[in-house]
């Protein structure tokens, strides 16, 4: 379990998260939308101990971080390095033994080259081989979706439903409101840096509805098109 309170965070004087608070349990999926700029990215930050913050985030671990996998949206990688030698590396950071890393290569990426010369799709999936393949128990996923093709957006969907028989926590960001309707138990909405709704599987299309005449309302006509 991940329990977050009272969680805040500024850059200088302009607060990105307000008074934050949530709980994720062991072996459920929890999808967090929003806007750009609504602070999902700065939350998964805090929780996966990349930013400092106020407020306090506890968990069923002493450290969290060493349990924890994180996919960014955009995956850094040294210049140098090929994906096998990036898959290795990770797990090396969490002593974990890999043998046979070509068998366990689901989205047939070439290893052997460098990682920086990937596609940003070819990049999110290396990158989350790697994070798969750490044993963590613990997983953040932002904006897996996106710049992925469709057969391996079918993969991580599987992956992701494979992650709760497995009691993994899983938390996720996404535009695609379908891939989150699809994989989790609850959905929480954020806007400005704060919670602002949860929402249960039995309430999700009515959520949808709402962030489509949330989000498109008049817009469209004032184009006046054509």
């Amino acid at each position: 379990m991940i329990k977050i309170e009272e969680l805040s965070k500024f850059y200088g004087k302009k607060q990105v998260l307000n008074t934050i608070n949530l709980e994720f349990k062991k072996g459920k999926i929890y999808g967090i939308v929003g806007e750009n700029g609504a602070g999902k990215t700065t939350l998964f930050r805090c929780i996966s101990g990349l930013e400092s913050y106020k407020g306090n985030i506890s968990s069923d671990f002493s450290k969290l971080k060493n349990h924890l996998g994180l996919l960014l949206t955009e995956p850094y990688f040294f210049s140098k390095i090929t994906g096998k030698e990036y898959i290795q590396l990770l797990a090396n950071a969490r002593q974990t033994k890999l043998t046979n890393i070509e068998d366990k290569n689901i989205f047939d990426l070439p290893l052997n080259q460098y990682a920086s010369t990937y596609s940003t799709g070819m990049k999110k999936k290396l990158a989350l081989t790697a994070i798969l393949l750490q044993a963590n128990n613990v997983f953040i996923l932002d904006e897996p979706f996106n710049g992925v093709d469709i057969q391996s957006n079918l993969i991580i969907t599987e992956i992701i439903k494979r992650f709760k028989k497995l009691e993994k926590t899983v938390i996720i960001s996404s535009h695609i409101f379908s891939t989150l309707a699809d994989t989790c138990d609850e959905i929480y909405l954020m806007k400005n840096g704060e919670i602002i709704k949860k929402v249960d599987q039995a309430d999700f299309n009515t959520l949808e509805k709402e962030m489509k005449e949330f989000t498109i309302g008049n817009r469209i006509d004032k184009l006046e098109l054509k």
